[in-house]
């Protein structure tokens, strides 16, 4: 028996997209927990739960942090997520 459970929260979403997009939001949300690992974040057709795809790319970076950036990335990687201007202050740019 192992010392190690893996939870599974099923969430419903209506394409692979929009399940990655609620996966990290999942995720990023719980990070300040020591246990969770949203590095480690798949998402799989209900029919197909085998079959998972990736929402972080994961890369170790020298840091030895990861990145956070989602998986099909094509920045470089980073271990913190780039700041967002407010809305107003993307108008106004």
């Amino acid at each position: 028996m192992t010392g190690r459970y893996v939870v599974h929260l099923p969430v419903v979403a209506t394409d692979l997209a929009r399940a990655k997009v609620l996966a990290r939001a999942a995720a990023r949300s719980l990070a300040f927990l020591a246990h969770v690992d949203p590095g480690e974040t798949t998402v799989s057709a209900e029919d197909d739960q085998g079959v998972r795809h990736r929402v972080f790319c994961d890369v170790r970076l020298e840091t030895g942090r990861r990145c956070v950036l989602r998986a099909d990335h094509e920045t470089p990687c980073t271990s913190r997520l780039p700041r967002q201007l407010p809305n107003a202050a993307r108008r106004h740019r």
